[in-house]
Order: C-alpha cells, then sequence, then structure tokens
C-alpha cells in the first residue's frame, strides 16, 4: 500500500485554533498532510496568500507529516498533482454540511478516485470562522483564544499600519 497523502484546503485568512485542530487530527489519519491555501481573487483577504503560507509554516514548525502550499484552480487537479487519495474538510455545524456535501460530490464526479473525509472540529472550536474573527478584528475585539500568537501579532502590525500608528 502507498503513502496515504491527504490535501486540507482552505483560505486560512487568518488560520485560527480551529484550523489548526483540524491539521493536527489528520496526522493519525494520514501519512501526509498537504495544507493547501486557496488562492481566491474574489475574496478580500486580511493577508497575501504568500503571507498565509508563511503564518501556517511558522505555526506547524518543521513536524514532520505536514507541507504547506498555495494553490489556484480545480482542487482535484491540485489533489492529483499531490499524489493524494483524500480531501479534507472540516463541517462546524449541520449548516456546513450541505456545501460541503455538493461540493464532495462534485469533486468525486470530476476525479472518481478521489474521497472526501470529514472532520468535526473540538466543541470549543465548533464556533471559529475566519469571516468571524475578521469581523472580531475590525472592531477591536479581542481575539487571544481565537487565532496564534504569529496571527495575532500580525493583525495588530496591520492595524497599526493602517491606523498611521
Amino acid at each position: 500500500m502507498g503513502k496515504r497523502i491527504a490535501v486540507y484546503p482552505g483560505s486560512f485568512d487568518p488560520v485560527h485554533y480551529g484550523h489548526l485542530d483540524l491539521i493536527e487530527r489528520c496526522l493519525p489519519l494520514f501519512d501526509e498532510v498537504v495544507v493547501a491555501v486557496l488562492t481566491n481573487t474574489s475574496k478580500q483577504s486580511v493577508f497575501s496568500v504568500e503571507e498565509r503560507v508563511d503564518i501556517l509554516r511558522e505555526v506547524l514548525g518543521d513536524r514532520e507529516g505536514f507541507r504547506v502550499e498555495s494553490f489556484s484552480g480545480l482542487l482535484v487537479d491540485f489533489v492529483k498533482a499531490k499524489g493524494a487519495q483524500t480531501i479534507v474538510r472540516g463541517l462546524r455545524a449541520f449548516s456546513d454540511f450541505e456545501s460541503e456535501f455538493q461540493m464532495a460530490l462534485m469533486n468525486r464526479q470530476l476525479s472518481p478516485g478521489t474521497e472526501t473525509v470529514f472532520l468535526t472540529p473540538k466543541e470549543e472550536y465548533s464556533f471559529f470562522s475566519s469571516r468571524l474573527i475578521k469581523e472580531v478584528h475590525l472592531l477591536g475585539g479581542n481575539l487571544e483564544g481565537l487565532v496564534p500568537p504569529a496571527v495575532l501579532e500580525r493583525m495588530r502590525r496591520q492595524s497599526e499600519e493602517g491606523s498611521g500608528g
């Protein structure tokens, strides 16, 4: 049997403890996990793709079993290029299921040998979303305990630069 490689795709803008929880819980299931940072030009980003890749690499360190890369285009093409067989997606709430299920079926249609595995976060992370974290940040809320220190520092720095301070 070959190496079990999975791709965990997302915008990770910004990466938060819910993302990291899922990444950590992938390792016992797969030999290698490619954390794939999506280049999405249609979304207003807090961090550039390069910054998001750098942050994830910093937060994950040089631990065995993880690789962080960026991608654009069809996810199934990226999955094939990496020699992976599995896409990992997180489900926080039942409301996530419908769109995630549709994406999984489309990916299976486009690439019949690719499976999607759904993981749920720990309960304390089930309400985390990058969208909400961005909103809290823009409104001046405290993000400690929601994002890793590396993210918090970069967001603070961005705010200071944006306010001229």
